[in-house]
C-alpha cells in the first residue's frame, strides 16, 4: 500500500500551493481536509484554489455541501473513506491537504468507542438537548465530565460526543481512561511549513487584506440575500462570522479587517498546538514552493 502524504498547518501557510507541487512530483491527487472548503459559494472567505492554482491535478471534497447544510466529522469521515480507497486502488498517492486537523484525524486514525453497550434512551437525551440547546451546550457537557474526551472531539462530531457522554453515564468512567485509542488506518507522512510567529502573522494580514479587496464583504452579503442564514453553520468560520456582525452593527471596514486578522491569529496559534501532537510530522523550513516540494517528495519516499 501507498504511503498518505500529509500537508498540514496553520492557515495562510502555502499549504495549497505545495501539495499541488507535490502532486504533481508524485502522481497523487488531493483530498481537502477544510471544514469551510467543502461548502459551495464561499470562496473568497476560505481561500478556495482557484481551477488555475489547483494546476490540473484531481482536487477532492472541494465545493460538496450546501451552505445551508450542516457537516460533521463524521460526514466528512463518511465521505472521504471511498475516496481514499478509490486514490490508492488506481495506483496513485492521496495528498490530505488541509488545516482542519480533526477531519485529517477521521482519516488516518478508526476511533474506538469503549465497550459500553449502547442505550437509545441516553442518546435520545443527548439527542434531544443537540435540538434545543445547540452543539456547543453538549459538547460543555462532554468537557464537564471527560475534559480529555471533549478536547479530542469537534463540537460538531455530535456522534462521538453523544458516545462518549454515554459511556461516562454507563460506567461512570471517562472514555479517555479506557484503553481503546487510535487505530492507524493507513501508514503516513506528515509536512508542515515551520515559519517565524511574526513572519506567519504577516502572510494572515497579507490574506485577509487580498479578501477584502476581493470582496469578501459582498461574498458575505450575496450568501444572506441567497437565503442562507446569519446562523448557519458555514457562517461560523472566521471572516464570515465577523463580517456578519460588523453588517448588523455597521462596523467599518477597517475594524472589521482588524478583528478578522486577530481572530486568525489566534486560530493559527491553536492549529500550531493541534499539529505538534500529529505523528510523522516533518517540520521544512520555507523555501520556494519546488524546492521544498522535493524536500518533502525525498523525505516520503525514503521513509
Amino acid at each position: 500500500m501507498k504511503k498518505l502524504l500529509v500537508i498540514c498547518g496553520p492557515t495562510a501557510s502555502g499549504k495549497s500551493a505545495l501539495a499541488v507541487e507535490c502532486a504533481r512530483l508524485l502522481g497523487g491527487e488531493i483530498l481537502s481536509c477544510d471544514a469551510f472548503l467543502i461548502y459551495r459559494g464561499l470562496n473568497i472567505g476560505t481561500a478556495k484554489p482557484t481551477k488555475e492554482e489547483m494546476g490540473g491535478i484531481p482536487h477532492h471534497l472541494v465545493d460538496v455541501a450546501e451552505p445551508t447544510e450542516s457537516f460533521s466529522v463524521s460526514d466528512f469521515e463518511r465521505m472521504s473513506l471511498p475516496i481514499v480507497e478509490d486514490i490508492l486502488a488506481r495506483g496513485k498517492v492521496p495528498i490530505l491537504c488541509g488545516g482542519t486537523g480533526f477531519y485529517i484525524n477521521s482519516i488516518l486514525f478508526e476511533h474506538a468507542f469503549g465497550n459500553a453497550p449502547a442505550d437509545p434512551d441516553i442518546r435520545a437525551k443527548y439527542e434531544k438537548i443537540v435540538q434545543e440547546e445547540g452543539k456547543d451546550a453538549l459538547h460543555a457537557l462532554l468537557e464537564q465530565a471527560d475534559p480529555e474526551s471533549a478536547a479530542r472531539l469537534h463540537p460538531n462530531d455530535t456522534k462521538r460526543v453523544i458516545r462518549a457522554l454515554e459511556i461516562f453515564e454507563l460506567t461512570g468512567r471517562k472514555k479517555s481512561e479506557q484503553c481503546d485509542g487510535d487505530i492507524p488506518r493507513y501508514p503516513f507522512e506528515a509536512f508542515e511549513f515551520d515559519y517565524p510567529r511574526e513572519q506567519l502573522y504577516r502572510r494572515i494580514e497579507q490574506r485577509v487584506d487580498l479578501m477584502m479587496a476581493h470582496g469578501l464583504v459582498e461574498e458575505v452579503q450575496g450568501l444572506l440575500q441567497n437565503g442562507v442564514p446569519a446562523d448557519a453553520q458555514c457562517m461560523q468560520g472566521i471572516g464570515y462570522k465577523e463580517v456578519v456582525e460588523s453588517l448588523k452593527n455597521g462596523v467599518l471596514h477597517s475594524t472589521m479587517s482588524d478583528v478578522i486578522k486577530k481572530n486568525t491569529r489566534n486560530y493559527a496559534k491553536r492549529q500550531e498546538t493541534f499539529f505538534k501532537k500529529m505523528k510523522n510530522l516533518h517540520k521544512i523550513q520555507p523555501s520556494d514552493i519546488g524546492t521544498a516540494a522535493r524536500e518533502v517528495v525525498k523525505i516520503y519516499e525514503d521513509r
